[in-house]
């Protein structure tokens, strides 16, 4: 499982018939400080995430195991949009306010 910023989306018009209906996203990586790497993985979007979200993304077999992508040839899905997050105690991220800068 990682942490990522859905930057973008994919679109295919010519796919495996068991992926249609599936909304597929570009998400870049986060470190567990908020900041972004060089990462990226395109997603299968289970739960309705937008431009700009920051997500919780499964991959590997793992992946397949949402109800979403249920015996779909799937290496990454995601599985949650992220609330807030915290490290030894500050909060890194609060959705309302975007990544907290260093204070």
């Amino acid at each position: 499982m990682f942490l990522g910023k859905v930057v973008g989306t994919v679109v295919a018009s010519q796919k495996e018939a068991s992926l249609d209906g599936l909304k597929f996203l570009v998400v870049r990586r986060l470190t567990v400080a908020g900041d972004e790497t060089a990462g990226y993985a395109v997603a299968a979007d289970a739960v309705g995430a937008g431009l700009g979200e920051v997500v919780m993304v499964a991959s590997g077999s793992s992946a397949r195991q949402t109800v979403f992508t249920d015996k779909r040839p799937c290496d990454a899905v995601i599985m949650a949009i992220v609330d807030t997050w915290e490290v030894g105690g500050q909060e890194i991220y609060r959705k309302d306010e975007g990544v907290i800068p260093d204070a």
